[in-house]
């Protein structure tokens, strides 16, 4: 095996952990989550049927958090509960069986199992694995990395990509509005009905000193939105006033975050999450998130309509492959 997968060293470690994922004891979760009042982070009910309390409600939320949990969203439960019972048996698997769907080493694309896909910081190392590959269009998806077992995890990744679309239509509908745009302004800036969505498991083995690492370190997402499905062991935490808040677990909510090419086409109107994940001692933590992206060639600026003198333009158009290299290289944007 290539890579040491952070899995097979859970495994075997069950006082503490290699160094390479100890974070310096200043950016420890201990010393940098917030202990004061946790202010209420935003949950929305979609079910809502007065509109226009629901788009300020999403705007609000977008603009002022860059961050939200949708409860009452129409996404069936049944589904839900499918995809994440697929999930978490893929990650039961022997190893060997998972490594046949590793990311190949020379590939340029993310998709496959692997390890850590961040950049590492001062040497250090997040406590996760994981699976991408993309769940839509069907012009992009290539099925080598979608698991054959359990049997059941196309059908069941399939059926959660049309209604996660569905749901992403009513939160770009609402954001659009909150700018005072026509309802279908958001999605298109990003490419409509090309827009792909990239699905994400995300699984932190149990360990032994959480309070020592991180399952995902700080970081904003590169997608337009991303939409995340996690599983009843809490582990998000959000920075807002440069405070690092734990959001609780809202049993049946999706969480949806604002990525950097929201932020880029609303010109900085809604804010771009800054996020991380913290680990459990006696759990495996998991999530599903998707994110949209625009095609590669694609180009993303401010939306024209919202620009003017008082409000000109405070970020570059570009393809946004040559962004997603930019930030995944941490070369100026």
């Amino acid at each position: 095996m290539e890579v040491e997968r952070v899995q097979v060293i859970a495994s075997l470690s069950s006082h503490t952990i290699p160094a390479e994922f100890v974070m310096p004891e200043t950016e420890q979760p201990v010393a940098t989550t917030f202990r004061g009042p946790i202010p209420e982070i935003p949950v929305i009910d979609l079910s809502d049927p007065d509109e226009e309390n629901l788009v300020f409600r999403i705007a609000e939320a977008s603009r002022e958090w860059g961050f939200f949990q949708a409860v009452n969203h129409g996404i069936p439960t049944e589904v839900i509960r499918r995809l994440q019972e697929a999930g978490t048996e893929f990650f039961g698997l022997p190893q060997e069986e998972k490594e046949v769907y590793a990311k190949p080493e020379d590939a340029k694309s993310i998709e496959g199992y692997g390890t850590k896909h961040q950049k590492i910081v001062n040497g250090k190392k997040p406590w996760g694995d994981h699976l991408f590959h993309k769940i839509w269009p069907p012009s992009v998806i290539n099925y080598q990395f979608w698991p054959k077992n359990p049997p059941s995890y196309r059908e069941v990744n399939e059926e959660y990509g049309t209604h996660v679309r569905g749901f992403a239509d009513k939160v770009f509908r609402s954001l659009s509005l909150g700018l005072g745009l026509e309802a279908n302004a958001m999605k298109e800036a990003f490419g409509g009905e090309e827009l792909e969505y990239m699905l994400k498991i995300n699984y932190y083995p149990p360990c032994p000193r959480p309070d020592l690492t991180f399952g995902v370190l700080e970081h904003t997402d590169m997608s337009t939105l991303t939409i995340l499905v996690p599983n009843e062991v809490p582990g998000l935490q959000v920075l807002k006033d440069n405070h690092w808040i734990d959001a609780k677990y809202v049993p049946n909510a999706i969480i949806v975050h604002m990525g950097d090419q929201i932020e880029v086409a609303s010109n900085g109107y809604y804010k771009s999450v800054l996020h991380r994940t913290t680990v459990n001692k006696e759990k495996a933590r998991m999530s599903w998130p998707v994110f949209l992206e625009p095609p590669p060639e694609f180009v993303v600026g401010p939306i024209p309509q919202l620009l003017n003198d008082q409000n000109p333009a405070k970020y570059k158009s570009k393809m946004f492959k040559d962004y997603a290299y930019c930030k995944l290289n941490k070369l100026p944007q």
